[in-house]
């Protein structure tokens, strides 16, 4: 099952989305999604673990057919007062989606693997009702970020408590043990702990730098494969029995 966030988690994470301050962190990490996943007005996507709904606004606005799953009650609350029935809410765990096969086009992770008990499980069940492409978005343990806030999770009470951080290699190991030699692209964001400043911002939103593997948070692509599977068939086959004898 995993962590579920409670009614004071679901506040403080509210609180911090909308401070003015972390703005420019999560539109970082918004526009790195998008970037990577390249979803195209009329398709559909589901965000596993939609906590508040900012990825479900970014896509609702791009013209997606948007769905959202999380375990937390109190976070669906959040995202159905800001997003309405613009898009389908769900209550339920990453570990065992309530969808068909090939449900949708895309289905997107972002620091939801870190609260999931069994990760595999989850990307299996991610890979099992995309078709398309998988995003996921996660904590770089080995960023100067990253280990702030595993020292921070050890101090006090807070989420990180609860989180399981990420390496690039370790993450993309995984992805390859489930699906095999499928395409696998990776990018980072946040390089610097507290962006400020025009030269910064370009900084941060160049290509070359974004192939750090120090940034501060991961974004994988997995592009689906198809895989078939085969299994013999007996073929049933019964000689012809000719009477008379053989002439010449």
């Amino acid at each position: 099952m995993g962590y579920v966030f409670d009614f004071k988690d679901a506040k403080a994470y509210e609180q911090w989305y909308n401070n003015q301050r972390n703005r420019f962190e999560v539109d970082l990490e918004n526009q790195l999604m998008l970037d990577m996943l390249k979803p195209v007005s009329g398709e559909t996507v589901i965000d596993i673990g939609c906590g508040i709904g900012e990825k479900l606004q970014q896509f609702v606005d791009l013209g997606l057919q948007a769905t959202g799953i999380d375990p937390s009650p109190y976070m669906l609350d959040i995202t159905l007062k800001k997003l309405g029935d613009r898009v389908g809410l769900y209550r339920g765990f990453a570990e065992d989606l309530p969808f068909d096969d090939n449900s949708f086009n895309h289905a997107i992770f972002s620091t939801t693997l870190e609260f999931v008990d069994n990760p595999h499980k989850a990307i299996e069940e991610a890979c099992r009702v995309a078709k398309d492409r998988v995003f996921i978005g996660v904590f770089n343990r080995y960023a100067i970020k990253g280990i702030q806030r595993r020292l921070r999770g050890m101090l006090t009470r807070s989420i990180y408590n609860h989180a399981r951080f990420y390496g690039i290699w370790e993450l993309k190991k995984a992805v390859r043990s489930i699906l095999g030699q499928v395409p696998v692209s990776w990018r980072t964001v946040c390089q610097i702990p507290d962006p400020s400043g025009n030269f910064t911002q370009s900084l941060e939103q160049s290509k070359l730098i974004q192939r750090c593997p120090f940034g501060a948070y991961v974004g994988m692509v997995i592009t689906l494969v198809p895989r078939f599977r085969t299994r013999p068939l007996a073929l049933r086959y019964q000689p012809k029995h000719t009477t008379g004898a053989l002439s010449g």
